[in-house]
């Protein structure tokens, strides 16, 4: 069996090809066979009022088509300039790991997989940007 598996706890929220969709009452694992599928945790939303540094701004980007709110095909170029503007902040071989899987799952039109490698950065936006303000 291929294709993404889900598990969702109880009252879990998912959208899935734009649609919301709530979990019951129990533990349950769904399997999505469709490769394009666009499934996004609700609970992994960013809040837009929430994309105000420059790694939430690039996942939200991505986060949009797959809410279907954005085209992918005028996403995608932003994405990439998004990308290539972070690369020149994140120089340590993790981040550069994470950028290039990013990369090339926008080039491949897989945007949960792009947006779940920027997402891996977010922890160390955090601290580049709590080390910039003094904290």
């Amino acid at each position: 069996m291929s294709g993404l598996v889900l598990k969702l706890g109880p009252r879990e929220r998912v959208m899935i090809n734009g649609v919301v969709m709530e979990n019951g009452d129990r533990r349950t694992r769904i399997n999505i066979m469709t490769p394009e599928a666009n499934v996004l945790r609700l609970r992994d939303a960013i809040h837009p009022d929430d994309a105000k540094t420059p790694v939430k701004r690039v996942c939200y980007i991505a986060q949009l088509v797959l809410a279907g709110e954005a085209d992918p095909a005028e996403a995608a170029p932003q994405l990439l300039r998004g990308i290539e503007q972070l690369s020149q902040v994140f120089l340590d071989r993790d981040s550069r790991e994470q950028l290039t899987a990013a990369t090339e799952a926008v080039a491949a039109g897989r945007f949960y997989q792009a947006m779940k490698a920027l997402r891996a950065l977010l922890p160390r936006e955090t601290r580049l940007l709590s080390i910039a303000s003094g904290q």
